[in-house]
Parts: C-alpha cells; sequence; structure tokens
C-alpha cells in the first residue's frame, strides 16, 4: 500500500530537516519524552477498581495529531484483493449487525521507563491500559460482504492520522493476517462504553483487535485493503518489534503478554506517590489479563513470600479478571507485588529482558508502603 503523491510532498521537507531519535538513555526523561507524556494519558491505577474504565481515564496513545473528522462526510473504503469493492457511511455501518464485547487494550510500550538504559519514546510507567465495551460491525461480515479472494495474505488498515516517525513520512497503518481478520470477535467500533466514539478514540470509527497491543487497533479508520504480499509501512516493519538493537530486524510485536497490576493501598504522598496505611485488615485488589489466553492465577508478594490470590469471575475472554487478597499490615515498611500466570503457562517475569524499543515489559509490580 502506498502513500499519495500529495502526502508525500506535505511531507517532505519535515522528513528531510527534523532529526531521528537517539538511543537509549540513563539520564533524565527529555524534553522531547516529558511533550509526549503530555500529549498522551494513562489510567490511574486506582481506576483498577472499575471492571470497565470511562473514556476520560482509560489510556490514549496518539502517535501524530487527532485529526477532525466530519462524519457525514466520512466514508469507509474496503478494495484490494477482494471480489467487490465497498463504501460505506456511518448511517450504513449502523445498520449492519452489530456485537459489543469487554476488551482490554495495553500499549506494547507500557512500562518501557522502568527499563535501564530507557528507550526514548512515550516514558509509560505501568497505567497504559484499559478496558471498555466496545460496540461495532464484525470486521468478518465486512470482509465477507467484498469476497476476500483466496490468494490474499493480509488485511492491511489505514488512519486518517498522518505524520513522520524514523524520518518516514506517513499515515498510521497496520496490517493483520487474514486468518486474525476474519475471527467473529475484532470489530469495527463506533462505540465505547455505549456512547459515541470520542475524539481522542477514534472517532467516527476504529478497529479493535481483542489480544492484541493496542498499534493494531487502529483509530480514525479511513481505508481497508486485502492484499496479496506482505505490508511494509513504518508502523509494521521498523516500529513495534522486539529488537536487541537498533540493527537488529528484530520479530514483531502482537499479542499482549501476561500482566496482573494492583490498587495501590492506603492514600499517597502527593510528590512520591509512596504510599501510607492504616494497621490491621487491609483488601488488596487488582486485575490481571493475558492476549494469549485466560489467566489462570495471581500471586501476591508479601516482602517476598509469596500468595494465591482469589480470581473474580472473567468479564470477557479478553477483558481482565478482578483479584483479592486479604493482609493483615503490621507496623513498619513493606514491599507488595503481585504476577499472574495464563492457561499457556506463561508467568511474568521478576526481573525484565531489555529490549531496544521497549516493548512487552510485563515486570511484576512492585508497591512500596509504610505501614503507621
Amino acid at each position: 500500500m502506498t502513500e499519495t503523491r500529495e502526502h508525500r510532498q506535505s511531507t517532505t521537507v519535515a522528513a528531510e530537516t527534523l532529526p531521528v531519535p537517539a538511543g537509549p538513555s540513563n539520564g533524565p526523561l527529555t524534553p522531547e519524552e516529558l511533550q509526549l507524556s503530555a500529549r498522551n494519558h494513562s489510567m490511574p491505577l486506582e481506576a483498577l477498581r472499575r471492571e470497565v474504565t470511562p473514556p476520560g481515564l482509560h489510556y490514549v496513545l496518539t502517535h501524530f495529531d487527532i485529526p477532525d473528522i466530519d462524519s457525514p462526510s466520512w466514508h469507509l473504503r474496503i478494495r484490494g484483493a477482494v471480489e467487490r469493492t465497498l463504501e460505506l457511511g456511518m448511517a450504513a455501518l449502523r445498520r449492519a449487525p452489530a456485537i459489543t464485547l469487554p476488551v482490554t487494550l495495553e500499549c506494547a510500550g507500557n512500562g518501557r521507563s522502568l527499563l535501564e538504559p530507557r528507550p526514548l519514546s512515550q516514558p509509560w510507567v505501568l497505567e497504559a491500559v484499559g478496558t471498555a465495551h466496545w460496540t461495532g460491525v464484525p470486521l468478518a461480515y465486512l470482509l465477507g460482504k467484498a469476497g476476500v479472494l483466496p490468494d490474499a495474505l493480509e488485511v492491511v488498515f489505514t488512519g486518517a492520522d498522518m505524520g513522520v516517525q524514523g524520518g518516514v513520512p506517513h499515515h498510521y497503518a497496520r496490517s493483520l493476517p487474514v486468518r486474525e481478520a476474519l475471527r467473529p470477535d475484532v470489530v469495527l467500533a463506533y462505540k465505547m462504553n455505549g456512547a459515541e466514539l470520542p475524539p481522542q478514540h477514534g472517532y467516527p470509527l476504529r478497529l479493535v483487535v481483542p489480544g492484541w497491543y493496542g498499534m493494531a487497533s487502529v483509530k480514525w479508520l479511513e481505508s481497508i485493503e486485502v492484499v496479496k504480499e506482505p505490508f511494509t509501512g513504518f508502523q509494521q516493519q521498523s516500529a513495534y518489534r522486539y529488537q536487541a538493537s537498533a540493527d537488529d530486524a528484530g520479530r514483531p510485536v502482537s499479542r499482549i503478554r501476561v500482566r496482573s497490576l494492583m490498587v495501590p493501598p492506603g492514600v499517597p504522598d502527593f510528590f512520591t506517590r509512596g504510599r501510607f496505611v492504616r494497621p490491621g485488615p487491609v483488601m488488596l485488589q487488582g486485575r490481571a489479563w493475558s492476549g494469549e489466553g485466560a489467566v489462570a492465577g495471581v500471586e501476591v508478594a508479601i516482602d517476598g513470600t509469596w500468595l494465591p490470590a482469589r480470581l473474580g469471575k472473567p468479564a470477557g475472554g479478553y477483558a481482565w479478571r478482578g483479584w483479592t487478597m486479604p493482609w493483615v499490615a503490621e507496623p513498619g515498611e513493606h514491599v507488595l507485588a503481585c504476577r499472574a500466570t495464563d492457561v499457556t503457562g506463561a508467568t511474568q517475569p521478576l526481573e525484565q529482558n531489555w529490549n531496544y524499543q521497549g516493548m512487552g515489559n510485563n515486570v511484576v509490580q512492585r508497591v512500596r508502603v509504610i505501614v503507621e
């Protein structure tokens, strides 16, 4: 899939004059990282108490500018290696069969700023996650209407947002293998938690791919193209790779690694976010999820001693699962931790292996508390 000539002309100067980010750093946050953290938005960990995340608390990562789209004139185009090309407005999409699914989305870079040296990009700590009910048309329904050709290999999704990354001008675009695109739970969503999509979450239409990191769920969707060759766009071939170094071709990021997070107990210190807890019974709680399969168990550590937590009922096949564990807090300083295991046997690591882009860091969360 190629960029239009108008797009190439409009971004050539920027691509030639702006520097490409340097490699990882052991220093303080750079002005560029602070600027990114101000534009994007993480979910406060106390929101883990909610099974469904309100749109204003759900994490947001926007690569470029948020497009200003006029919904009445907007159309989705489905083309390429199909029997028939489709062009659909929002009214037609809303008349199509709809589904609603609870889905946990997590940014592939969640936990990046905890790595040493720190990969330079959006400096997430642990909160780049959220769970919402997404309503829309099953992608498989529309691909069935278009008729995917037998020799098709991938489906490419292109958003309206465009800019320059890594010196490369492009619209944000990602692809899925045809077999993933035809899953019955992949949805073209026009509602979030029962209301119209907010601008930052992809209005008027976005893709939601359950089980995959958020980079696959393309926002502000403009076109869907079925192709017979691997898609080589920047966000597919250069970004979102597990790399050992800048020169390593790496392997693609896909499904969400197993993770558990805890609601920090007690009350926080304003600046350090350190926690203060009163002595006595405390109900520790949090949520766990995995894109590779259902969560099978969660353990909680009190000063290094691991104990099993009680799992709540799963909200859906690709939505997080609540957990609780009672703790009798004794005076002093303590370190709390939690780790999840999914049905494939994958467990969160105590120490995370470093990678160049800072992807998939599902290291165990640790919370330091003072009981007084």
